[in-house]
C-alpha cells in the first residue's frame, strides 16, 4: 500500500480523517448554539473521558461548529503551573475578534476590561515584560474586572463579553481543554462566573474537556456545578463506529478491508479513537495491496505496539520518577491479581497498592500526589486510584 496516500492520522489532539462515533454531541451542540442565540436557557457543557478517547478533538470540533455558526470562541488548555487570567485573556481576545461587532468602541470597551483582567495578575508594579498586552492598544479599563478577586473579575468581564455577543445576536464559547488542571481558586471562579452569566441569560458558554474525576473537581469547588454543567462521558468507540473510522477513510483512497480484518482491528484497539489511527497507520503501510486482511494486521501489531509504547505509554512513563514508577507498577500488579472485574483504566484501591509496595498508605502520598499532578492517574472514588491511560497497566505488565 502507498506509504503516502495511508489516510491515518495518529497525534494528540489530531483530527482522524473520518470523526466516526460523535455525531450525537454535534447534534446536541448544534442544539445549544441555537437556544442560546434565541435567549434560553442551556447549560455549559463539560466533556470527561481517558486519554486517547478523543476528547481533545472533539472540543475542537465543537469550536469549529460554532465559528460556523459565526460566533465568537476562543481555546486554552490549563496548566497546574499557571494561573487563568493570561490564558483566558488570550483566549476572549480571540473570541471577541471572532465575533466582529461592529461598533468599534463597544468593542474597544470590552478590549479594555479583558487587558485589565489580565495585567491584575502581574500587580500594580509590574515590570514591563510582565504585563500582558499582545494585540490589545487600548488602554486597561478601571473599576471593572480589575478587583484582584477573580471571581468578582471573571463575573464582570464575562457579563461584558456577553453583551457584546448579545447585540449581534450570537455568543461567545470559551473552551478549556484538560480543565482538571485549573487552580482551586480558578475552578470556583470559572462556576461562579457560568452560574451567574446562566441565571442573567447572556450568550456567554463554557466548553470544557478533562479526565474522568473533573466533575469531582468541580462539585469539590461549587456543589451547584451539579446542576450547572451538562457532563459527557466520552468513551471508546462501538463497533459499527471503530469499523467507519478504519474503512471510510480507506475507501477515500479506493482501499478496503476484510471482514476478518475489522474484526481483528477492534480486538486490538478496544475501540479506542488513538489505537485506531495508530493500528490503521501501521497496517496500511504494511499491507501489501487491498483489501487488508487479518493476516495484514497481525504483520503489523508489533510495529503498532511498539509506536503505541514509545509515543502513547512510554512519554507518560518517562516523566514518572523512579519512586512514582515503582507506585505505577504496583497499581499493575494489583489489577491483574483483583477477582473483581476492571475498568479499561485498572481502578484499584489504594491500599492494597500500599500492600504490594509493603509500605503504610500515609507514607506513599508524596508519589501518588505528584502522579495525580501529572496527570498519570485520578482518584475516581475515595481509596480507589486508576489509571488515566487506558490499557497503560498492560503496558507496565508487560515492560516485567
Amino acid at each position: 500500500m502507498d506509504p503516502i496516500r495511508n489516510p491515518y492520522a495518529p497525534g494528540a489532539g489530531q483530527r482522524p480523517p473520518e470523526l466516526a462515533g460523535r455525531d450525537e454531541q454535534l447534534r446536541a451542540f448544534d442544539v445549544v448554539l441555537e437556544r442560546v442565540s434565541k435567549n434560553r436557557p442551556e447549560r455549559s457543557l463539560v466533556l470527561t473521558g481517558l486519554r486517547g478517547v478523543g476528547k481533545t478533538v472533539l472540543l475542537n470540533a465543537l469550536r469549529s461548529a460554532a465559528v460556523r455558526k459565526g460566533w465568537g470562541t476562543g481555546k486554552l488548555e490549563a496548566r497546574p503551573d499557571q494561573g487563568l487570567r493570561r490564558p483566558l485573556s488570550s483566549a476572549l481576545h480571540q473570541a471577541v475578534r471572532e465575533l466582529g461587532h461592529p461598533q468599534r468602541d463597544e468593542v474597544d470597551q470590552v478590549l479594555g476590561v479583558i487587558k485589565a483582567f489580565a495585567q491584575r495578575d502581574a500587580g500594580p508594579n509590574a515590570k514591563l515584560k510582565d504585563q500582558w498586552s499582545p494585540g490589545i492598544d487600548v488602554p486597561a479599563a478601571r473599576g471593572r474586572a480589575d478587583s484582584g478577586d477573580i471571581e468578582i473579575d471573571l463575573v464582570e468581564l464575562f457579563t461584558d463579553l456577553g453583551g457584546l455577543a448579545a447585540d449581534k445576536g450570537l455568543g461567545i464559547a470559551v473552551f478549556v481543554d484538560e480543565m482538571q488542571d485549573l487552580g482551586i481558586d480558578d475552578v470556583s471562579a470559572l462556576c461562579a462566573a457560568c452560574h451567574e452569566i446562566s441565571q442573567s441569560g447572556l450568550p456567554v458558554i463554557v466548553v470544557g474537556a478533562g479526565l474522568p474525576h473533573l466533575p469531582a473537581v468541580l462539585s469539590a469547588s461549587k456543589s451547584y456545578s451539579e446542576r450547572l454543567f451538562r457532563y459527557q462521558r466520552i468513551d471508546r468507540l462501538a463497533r459499527d463506529a471503530a469499523d467507519l473510522a478504519l474503512t471510510a477513510p480507506a475507501a477515500g483512497e479506493e482501499a478496503a478491508f476484510e471482514a476478518d480484518a475489522l474484526a481483528a482491528m477492534y480486538a486490538a484497539t478496544g475501540g479506542y479513537p488513538y489505537f485506531i489511527q495508530a493500528y490503521g497507520k501501521a497496517v496500511w503501510d504494511l499491507a501489501p495491496r487491498s483489501p487488508i486482511t487479518v493476516d495484514d494486521v497481525s504483520v503489523a501489531a508489533p510495529e503498532a505496539e511498539a509506536e503505541l509504547a514509545v509515543g502513547f505509554f512510554g512519554s507518560r512513563y518517562e516523566r514518572a520518577t523512579p519512586g512514582e514508577r515503582e507506585y505505577l507498577r504496583a497499581m499493575a500488579s494489583v489489577a491483574s491479581s483483583l477477582d473483581e472485574p476492571l475498568d479499561d483504566a485498572d481502578s484499584v484501591p489504594t491500599a492494597d497498592v500500599a500492600g504490594v509496595l509493603e509500605k503504610k498508605p500515609q507514607s506513599l502520598s508524596p508519589a501518588r500526589d505528584s502522579l495525580l499532578k501529572k496527570g498519570l492517574i485520578y482518584s475516581g472514588e475515595r481509596g480507589r486510584i486508576a489509571f488515566t491511560v487506558p490499557h497503560f497497566g498492560r503496558y507496565l505488565r508487560e515492560q516485567g
